[in-house]
């Protein structure tokens, strides 16, 4: 019997090994009771919208902006009880946890925001996002575990929701747990996979989503390459963009942009959560009393939580948030084991990789980070390609003695791995002391020397020129075929100063974990 509501989108065995030197190829919305559906229905992706929605309940709900507005706010959560007859719970920790639950709901969207952001298709009324939140007992730290909802899961004994028979406990996955038993069951399988004790249920409505984030004034995030999925209609350039909500739900749907597939999608809306969370504690929307009232309110129309969490708890957040910034949030995924695991009667399952699993929930058990400790680096543009993989050769354009050296000296500084022997240019023409090629073409000279400085470059090894440009504000890229790997620089009058760049971090620990700063734009 197919319990699954929808069947979502399979999991790859993990991400592609990067190319990066070249170019990639171009009314409130209530729960209802569970339903089947047919396995035909729409099959794109929901998770991203319901993870954000899920995380900026736990932020936007720290304002500390008193307890009359809190108060007033709250009035609009729709409470429910899944701890109800709970029994042989896991012991407590140290520090809070929140089980972030999220459920699949759009009739408040326009027919033609449906039309203009890919959103066609009929709910399920289903989970598609469980996360794990935990808030460190100091509540400096904001963890956040992502749960696949493929995960194999032994949901225990309980009363179908559907049926009102008593079901002995069998495998399935773990989505699959509200769709059978709703919260109660969902807190459960949760509290019984993980052996971490739920001490907060909030269940999240995607519909706010864009909302939300036209209430705080859009969302930066920063592509290092472009980005485009004809499925969501995504569709991004290179750089910095400023993300409205309908563009921020394409953003975070996205799952057919490159060969990574859910893992990339899941990448992405770390990036976007981390890009949230920054937006919301440097917009003023935290002490804003009127601002905060607007976006909380948008947001908390569509929540369902436990009785617990109310008035008192949103205030001891807020006064304890204050000084909560994207440094202060990390992200993971439970460690996975195999991706494709067959289960007669349910499909294809996700496996957690039962030692580094066990590991990462008895740290959120022990109030311990998740992030490996890394010393504190300058803020840095974040580049496709790590600058140590970028040989470089250095020319002085002008007549200014010294320059050339003085661009090697902080491309080398920055991480680019450059000949450490700059070299002139002579006067009125685009020849070097070592050209080996004619296809340059002139360099627009000034009397004494280059106006603009120029980064040369092979077009095969196009991805390493833009990432050296962008070290370089303001320098003129021109491809040469037949150059090379090797970058040439040729300093301008105009040079200033080299950007200090950064490839993304590679080595994230035994959990991949990262800190919002580490993600979201500098």
């Amino acid at each position: 019997m197919d319990l699954l509501c929808e069947r979502s989108p399979s999991y790859r065995g993990g991400p592609p090994v990067p190319t990066p030197h070249r170019s990639p190829s171009p009314s409130r919305s209530r729960a209802v009771p569970p339903q089947r559906r047919s396995r035909k229905q729409d099959e794109r992706p929901r998770w991203g919208m319901r993870m954000v929605t899920g995380v900026s309940v736990l932020v936007l709900g720290a304002g500390g902006v008193g307890h009359a507005m809190v108060t007033g706010l709250e009035t609009g959560i729709d409470r429910i009880d899944p701890f109800k007859d709970m029994k042989n719970r896991p012991p407590a920790g140290t520090g809070t946890n929140l089980l972030l639950v999220g459920t699949d709901a759009r009739d408040r969207i326009t027919a033609e925001e449906k039309r203009k952001y890919r959103l066609g298709g009929a709910p399920c009324h289903c989970t598609d996002t469980v996360m794990l939140v935990h808030l460190s007992a100091d509540k400096k730290r904001a963890s956040v575990v992502s749960l696949p909802r493929d995960s194999y899961a032994e949901v225990p004994e309980h009363r179908d929701g559907t049926t009102g028979k008593e079901r002995p406990a069998h495998p399935s996955k773990l989505n699959a747990a509200y769709a059978e038993g709703g919260p109660n069951l969902t807190v459960r399988t949760v509290e019984h996979m993980t052996g971490v004790k739920v001490d907060h249920y909030l269940e999240v409505d995607f519909t706010s989503f864009m909302k939300t984030v036209d209430a705080l004034g859009g969302v930066k995030i920063c592509t290092t390459r472009p980005m485009k999925d004809a499925y969501t209609g995504l569709d991004l350039a290179a750089g910095s963009h400023e993300l409205n909500g309908g563009q921020a739900l394409q953003y975070v749907r996205s799952r057919h942009i490159d060969g990574a597939a859910d893992l990339g999608r899941m990448q992405r809306q770390q990036k976007f959560l981390a890009s949230l969370i920054a937006q919301a504690t440097s917009s003023g929307v935290l002490l804003n009393p009127v601002k905060f009232r607007d976006v909380t309110a948008t947001m908390l129309g569509s929540i369902r939580a436990d009785q617990g969490f109310g008035t008192e708890q949103m205030l001891e957040l807020g006064q304890a948030m204050r000084g909560f910034s994207p440094a202060s949030s990390e992200f993971a995924s439970v460690p996975m084991g195999n991706v494709s695991y067959q289960v007669k009667g349910i499909g294809t399952t996700v496996t957690w990789d039962k030692a580094k699993s066990k590991k990462l929930f008895q740290a959120l058990r022990e109030d311990k980070p998740l992030a490996p400790v890394r010393p504190a680096r300058p803020k840095a543009v974040q580049v496709d390609v790590a600058p140590r993989e970028i040989r470089v050769q250095v020319y002085n354009g002008t007549p200014k003695d010294g320059l050339g050296r003085t661009v090697d000296d902080a491309l080398r500084a920055t991480g680019f791995d450059t000949t450490r022997t700059p070299l002139n240019r002579e006067p009125h023409t685009n020849r070097d002391q070592n050209a080996d090629d004619e296809q340059n073409v002139d360099d627009e000279r000034e009397p004494y020397g280059l106006k603009r400085t120029l980064v040369t470059y092979d077009p095969r090894w196009d991805q390493s020129a833009k990432s050296l440009a962008a070290a370089l504000p303001g320098a003129e890229l021109r491809a040469v075929r037949g150059q090379g790997s090797t970058m040439r620089v040729t300093a301008g009058a105009d040079f200033d100063k080299v950007q200090r760049v950064r490839a993304e971090e590679k080595n994230n620990g035994e959990y991949g974990a990262v800190t919002g700063d580490e993600v979201a734009c500098p």
